[in-house]
């Protein structure tokens, strides 16, 4: 039997280290969150790509009392990026959280398996890492990729 490891490196960064360019993204996350829809979880989701033609898609989790029939916040923005503007290229993502208190979460919240798998296509299709921040109210996580957060990912053969 071989044993392997998976690891993940990321940085945890102060919002002061982030480029302009991050800030904006991760500020657009944050105030996606406001337009979530989440009467039932009361966590509420906020995501911004930016795109290589310099648009920012933000997304935000839209809930329904039929479960599973709502949508993530990461999922719903790339899909409406994929739809708007089928030609350009994800650069970065940024993705933000609010417990059921209000406040955005203390540390980052990663997206759920589904939007992984979901954002590593347009990852593949850029044909380059898509950097991924995740936001918290005292961190922020830099990611190198999308495939970085879904070892072992499904892909087409």
């Amino acid at each position: 039997m071989k044993e392997l490891d998976i690891t993940l490196r990321l940085q945890s960064l102060a919002p002061e280290e982030l480029s302009e360019q991050e800030r904006a993204l991760v500020h657009a996350a944050m105030a996606a969150t406001e337009r979530s829809y989440a009467p039932y979880s009361n966590f509420r989701v906020g995501a911004a790509i930016l795109l290589d033609n310099g648009e920012i898609i933000e997304g935000a989790n839209q809930e329904n009392v039929a479960y599973p029939s709502g949508t993530c916040a990461e999922r719903s923005a790339c899909f409406y990026a994929g739809a708007r503007y089928p030609d350009a290229r994800f650069k970065c993502i940024a993705v933000a959280a609010r417990g059921t208190d209000g406040k955005f979460t203390p540390l980052p919240t990663a997206p759920c398996g589904a939007c992984r798998q979901a954002l590593l296509e347009y990852e593949v299709l850029a044909g380059r890492p898509v950097p991924v921040l995740l936001a918290g109210a005292d961190a922020v996580y830099r990611i190198p990729s999308v495939a970085s957060l879904l070892p072992l990912a499904f892909t087409e053969f």
